[in-house]
């Protein structure tokens, strides 16, 4: 049986370390993903087959509701972008080495208030479409770490960090309307 999750979360990322079993074994069966030592890689056709199914149906309440997040998103990202800017490079381009707690703080003190904003409209897109349930909790652990001294928690890619998921949570967005990302909006 097709994963759908799985296939899901590769199209969000790209590549994923290799779970084994029947769940990777189907999607390398159908040419959706290929094995490169333990990690699993999405193709063309495995990206294409995702995001068909990712899409949520035209008119449908799921999609009113994914689209009424979306429009409410559009202008938080331009504000989270900025703050993760900001995270990683100081006024005058100066590279922010973490000494300035006071700076540091206002910068974290931004994405908090971002957060709030998105938070509880991403909860509950959630209760609608299941799939972007864990969403909420996952910006909320990443945003806690940051909190706690873990610098990379804001912006590294390679970790769950803050700004890694709310790229995903934007890609999810789009792709549950049908939307490339050369189509959206200025400042999308």
């Amino acid at each position: 049986m097709l994963d759908l999750d799985l296939l899901h979360r590769l199209r969000l990322v790209g590549m994923t370390s290799d779970p084994g079993g029947p769940s990777s074994d189907v999607l390398v069966e159908h040419g959706y993903a290929v094995r490169r030592g333990e990690r699993i890689i999405l193709t063309p056709t495995g990206r294409e087959h995702a995001e068909a199914t990712a899409r949520l149906d035209a008119g449908s309440d799921a999609e009113a509701a994914a689209r009424r997040v979306y429009e409410g998103f559009l202008p938080l990202n331009a504000e989270i972008l900025q703050a993760c800017s900001d995270w990683q490079v100081r006024p005058g381009g100066v590279v922010n080495d973490h000494a300035d707690a006071t700076y540091d703080w206002a910068v974290i003190d931004r994405v908090i208030a971002i957060d709030e904003r998105i938070g509880v409209p991403v909860s509950r897109l959630g209760r609608s479409v299941g799939r972007f349930e864990r969403y909420r909790p996952r910006l909320r652990d990443a945003l806690r770490r940051v909190e706690d001294g873990e610098h990379d928690w804001l912006v590294s890619p390679r970790l769950d960090s803050y700004h890694t998921v709310w790229m995903q949570l934007h890609e999810d967005l789009l792709l549950a309307l049908g939307i490339a990302r050369g189509e959206e909006p200025v400042g999308g």
